[in-house]
């Protein structure tokens, strides 16, 4: 390393340490890719320092134009690496400061309610009571399918319907896209869990087949819990022996409660 580059670091290190995450900074594009926008900071004018990454231009559903080198921007620090010298920045943060500083204000954990305002393929939009509208989605609060219930569904409209008032668990402040993750099954009663404390190895239960797979047949063994019973024999004939929709006697050979598991073995035919 040169002596005028570990100058120049230093001086970069220095500049940084002024700098923490929260503070809104400005300065010139000084370079545009399709990974990320790079930034000279006001005060550091040597090289840039601030970039921003792709998703972090706007919240909008589709692409959009990057800002061009020369052009003016502002924008919000998300994180500091005086090591590496660079600062990361996101330029949605500051298009819409008043949801972003109320998301941001949200712990894991706390409770929200709100309105179910569209049920999409990939999940679900809530609106929610409090705080401002989203920008462009029906609602700042989303919740994946995965968070909607602990038992199986076919469809999201077997747990929720549009226009339902909904109570959920704040999980995350998604900045990519500006919106509240939410759990509507965090507020109910994990049967997991249930099972768990009253299932003792060496059981014997009855359940239901629910789907059949390469690794073995999952089978309810309780309301929305599902243990997999592996083949005993890697045979066509074995594996066409369990049908989906079959109700099967089983033995419970393992709960696992870190990996909310259950493992089967086949049970004598009552």
């Amino acid at each position: 390393m040169s002596e005028t580059t570990a100058d120049t670091n230093g001086d970069a290190r220095a500049f940084l340490a002024g700098i923490r995450v929260g503070d809104v900074c400005s300065g010139t594009v000084a370079e545009t890719s399709r990974k990320a926008i790079a930034v000279v900071l006001d005060g550091f004018i040597d090289r840039p320092l601030g970039f921003v990454g792709s998703l972090d231009v706007s919240w909008g559903p589709g692409p959009v134009a990057p800002p061009e080198p020369g052009q003016r921007v502002t924008a919000e620090v998300t994180a500091v690496d005086p090591e590496g010298c660079r600062v990361r920045l996101s330029l949605a943060a500051t298009q819409e400061p008043r949801l972003w500083a109320f998301l941001k204000s949200l712990r894991p954990g706390a409770m929200l309610t709100g309105r179910i305002a569209s049920i999409e393929r990939f999940g679900v939009f809530v609106e929610l009571d409090e705080g401002p509208r989203h920008p462009v989605f029906p609602g700042a609060g989303f919740v994946t399918f995965p968070e909607l219930s602990w038992r199986r569904f076919e469809d999201a409209t077997e747990v929720v319907r549009v226009g339902e008032q909904v109570s959920c668990q704040f999980l995350r402040f998604d900045t990519v896209h500006g919106e509240a993750r939410l759990s509507l099954r965090a507020t109910l009663p994990d049967p997991f869990q249930a099972f768990a404390d009253t299932a003792a190895v060496g059981q014997t239960l009855r359940g239901r087949v629910t789907t059949v797979q390469p690794v073995g047949a999952f089978v309810q063994v309780a309301e929305g819990v599902e243990g997999l019973l592996r083949p005993q024999a890697p045979t066509a004939a074995e594996e066409s022996a369990i049908r989906a929709g079959e109700e099967v006697t089983v033995v419970v050979s393992a709960v696992d409660r870190l990996r909310r598991t259950v493992t089967l073995a086949r049970g004598r035919k009552r």
